[in-house]
């Protein structure tokens, strides 16, 4: 089992490695400016998100949009912290798994929020295309969180296949 202490950290070190990859950007990368690492695969782009994943409520102007964007990913945050927190060891036969996968999802959301309660916006700057499908700009916090909630869903799954066997 991953110690609590080992668990904030992996969920402090994504939040740098958030906050490092998006000040470089916004320092360093105009808006909208575009450079091509793999031409038709892989690319750095500077947008600012001022909705959810996908953009979703970006073109909202209610003044509600921020209050739920916030207080979801607060609740998010504090549900996951408490779960990291309170994690008994041999919770899950892969209790290891499940610390990291929080730990991402729990760094992840913090790197967000700090963006969208600072700023305003999250900055996006990662995107990548699949032959002629492009995939929306993403950053290093988007990324964990996914990470982690594939991680959660495979330990889960994993987990009740063993237990039907």
């Amino acid at each position: 089992m991953i110690s609590r202490t080992a668990r904030f950290s992996l969920a402090a070190c994504v939040l740098a490695a958030d906050r490092l990859s998006k000040h470089w950007i916004e320092q360093n990368v105009g808006a909208w400016d575009t450079l091509v690492v793999i031409p038709n695969v892989f690319q750095i782009i500077h947008t600012e998100n001022r909705g959810a994943a996908f953009g979703f409520l970006a073109n909202s102007d209610s003044a509600w949009r921020d209050v739920i964007l916030v207080g979801v990913s607060s609740l998010v945050m504090i549900f996951v912290a408490v779960q990291l927190w309170r994690m008994p060891k041999d919770t899950w036969p892969d209790s290891s798994r499940v610390a990291v996968a929080l730990g991402l999802v729990l760094g992840g959301a913090a790197g967000n929020l700090f963006d969208r309660i600072w700023r305003g916006s999250v900055t996006d700057f990662l995107q990548v295309f699949i032959g002629s499908y492009e995939w929306p700009s993403f950053n290093v916090a988007d990324s964990a969180i996914s990470t982690g909630a594939v991680l959660l869903i495979l330990v889960i799954w994993r987990t009740r296949r063993q237990a039907a066997v």
